[in-house]
């Protein structure tokens, strides 16, 4: 019985350092990997346009009354890379390693306070993810139907071309907070027991 009851115990020890000596490492070098690509770093917005979007040509084409309505494919492509780790993050990650905070009042446990509010932070931007790419699909939908059926009204055109960019800004951001999230995580032994000795936890 009392191997039994162990076995629970040491599973969830090597699930722990599995995630905090092979997944966090890997995770926190990919994510710096993919801060360096070009597609993150583009320093002119400009250039995220679409350079299909039919609305901004001149030439006269035989097009369906609901003109041609393209994808940014360049947005799109950023999207394909960071929603796959937005779900690992809320999978993996925060659904199981909300710390406790240790009594106290010393700089320690300052810190962890702010370590773990910062995480609490990046929670919530993950949980708001999932509405923000919605809002960007519906809304760019929106202008982009407006642009194609008003051709001459130009700032039409400017919304989608303000929707792309914007959600680009989004993107990166999310990166960003991924990252911090992997390193305060990669820390997490610190954090649980910034003392450095065993005492009571209060949540």
């Amino acid at each position: 019985d009392g191997v039994l009851l162990l076995l629970p115990r040491q599973n969830l020890f090597q699930e722990a350092e599995e995630f905090l000596y092979r997944f966090l490492p890997q995770k926190i070098i990919y994510l710096n990997q993919l801060l360096q690509e070009y597609s993150l770093n583009v320093a002119d917005l400009t250039s995220l346009r679409d350079d299909e979007m039919e609305t901004d040509k001149q030439e006269m084409k035989e097009v369906p009354k609901c003109g041609f309505l393209s994808r940014n494919e360049k947005v799109l492509f950023l999207l394909a890379l960071v929603k796959p780790e937005v779900w690992s993050l809320k999978e993996k990650c925060i659904l199981h390693l909300i710390c406790k905070i240790e009594d106290g009042n010393d700089l320690g446990v300052a810190i962890q306070e702010k370590v773990l509010e910062r995480v609490n932070a990046i929670k919530t931007k993950v949980e708001a993810f999932q509405t923000t790419i919605s809002k960007y699909f519906s809304e760019r939908r929106d202008a982009v139907a407006k642009a194609s059926k008003e051709t001459h009204v130009m700032d039409y055109r400017a919304s989608v071309h303000q929707q792309d960019e914007a959600a680009y800004g989004e993107l990166r951001a999310m990166v960003l907070d991924l990252r911090v999230y992997h390193i305060s995580s990669g820390n997490l032994q610190k954090i649980v027991n910034p003392k450095g000795e065993e005492k009571p936890s209060m949540h």
